[in-house]
């Protein structure tokens, strides 16, 4: 007797992925909206503007990827958070062209003793967790930056900056090569956005679309100056340093300069300030004595998304809407770590190194969630 043939089974039919719309054409949420087009969901980018327009505050960043020179002992998560995404940004500068990296190593000057015993603080506890930082001597930071001042640094060679705007051109381009679908549009309902799941990623206005969300603005200025013929080098790496009990960062670009950050809370306010230029210019001088010879190009404020603890808001809302916000002076750091943990809660897998950052997280293991409340709550927080 022959042998019957078994009837062929039909080939495996693999799911289709849900539709994603993402609210907000940031750095977070162009980095969002990328990476669920990668991982196969069909995605629609909402903004109000064109995406990474000028008047959003991915367009007034410095570009810092600094999660060790901005460490400090007890803030465990977001070291942890922002080595993971600092790792990523190596893969993401690679995808999307090295120019956008502008920097590679970050020095933090000290001018007194007080910040020498701050620094060798950061060096010592970000060291023990297995991150290279290195304090350096006058004579070392002289040897690797002439022009800058300060009596000692702290070095983190393997942090980067990139140029904000270079990142969120390169970003927008890929998100369209991928096939996401762009609409410029003021959404005021992500109720009644048509897609399957909904990634609200639109800064601080998260919480004037989510209510429940508690996140609020941050303002930020930043000059841009560019190098003229004679003046001194620009510094290769980025530099840092405290200034009059004041913040201050160097941020090099390929025609010069940002320089900020002030920080006010004054809601949504985003004029610039002639007290906020004069600061930012004098510790500028102060940390580059060199810089006044440089051109005055540009003065610009942008509001960041600030949380109660200062941690990023990711996760989800209820079982549609997802919330990715409050990265406050963090935002171009943590957007590739971000971008990953809303494709992990998407397909109902979250990614353990974000759990910092989920929404049901409480302070200090009891009392109320630090992120879950009315959007009217006080607001502090920091920003760069």
């Amino acid at each position: 007797m022959a042998p019957v043939n078994p009837t062929p089974l039909p080939p495996a039919v693999t799911p289709a992925r849900e539709s994603v719309a993402v609210i907000g054409g940031g750095v977070v949420g162009l980095t969002v909206a990328r990476a669920a087009a990668l991982a196969g969901h069909p995605v629609h980018l909402l903004d109000r503007g064109e995406p990474g327009r000028p008047d959003g505050a991915s367009w007034v960043a410095g570009g810092m990827l600094a999660p060790f020179s901005e460490g400090w002992p007890g803030e465990d998560d977001l070291l942890a958070l922002g080595a993971a995404s600092l790792e990523r940004w190596r893969g993401l500068a690679a995808e999307l062209g090295e120019h956008v990296v502008t920097a590679r190593g970050t020095l933090t000057v000290a001018f007194d003793s007080a910040d020498v015993a701050d620094l060798t603080t950061i060096a010592e506890w970000v060291g023990a967790r297995g991150h290279a930082v290195e304090m350096l001597s006058r004579s070392a930071l002289r040897a690797l930056e002439p022009g800058v001042g300060g009596r000692a640094a702290l070095s983190c060679p393997t942090e980067l900056s990139v140029d904000n705007r270079a990142v969120l051109a390169a970003l927008a381009d890929s998100c369209r090569a991928l096939g996401v679908r762009v609409t410029t549009t003021d959404v005021v309902d992500p109720a009644a956005v048509a897609e399957d799941r909904v990634v609200v990623a639109a800064g601080w206005a998260s919480s004037v679309l989510l209510p429940g969300v508690s996140v609020r603005p941050v303002k930020g200025e930043i000059l841009r100056l560019r190098r003229r013929a004679g003046s001194v080098p620009t510094p290769a790496r980025t530099v840092r340093a405290t200034v009059n009990g004041r913040a201050v960062y160097l941020v090099p670009r390929t025609d010069g300069l940002v320089v900020g950050a002030t920080q006010y809370e004054h809601g949504d306010d985003t004029a610039v300030t002639v007290a906020g230029v004069r600061d930012l210019l004098a510790d500028a001088e102060r940390v580059l004595p060199g810089i006044a010879d440089y051109e005055f190009a540009e003065a610009a404020a942008g509001l960041r998304p600030g949380s109660l603890d200062n941690l990023p808001l990711v996760g989800a809302v209820d079982d549609r809407t997802i919330v990715a916000t409050g990265h406050g002076r963090n935002g171009m750091l943590l957007a590739p770590v971000t971008a990953d943990a809303v494709v992990a809660e998407l397909q109902g897998e979250p990614l353990p190194v974000a759990a910092c950052c989920a929404l049901t997280r409480r302070s200090g293991g009891s009392g109320p969630s630090p992120v879950l409340g009315p959007s009217n709550l006080p607001r502090t927080g920091a920003l760069s």
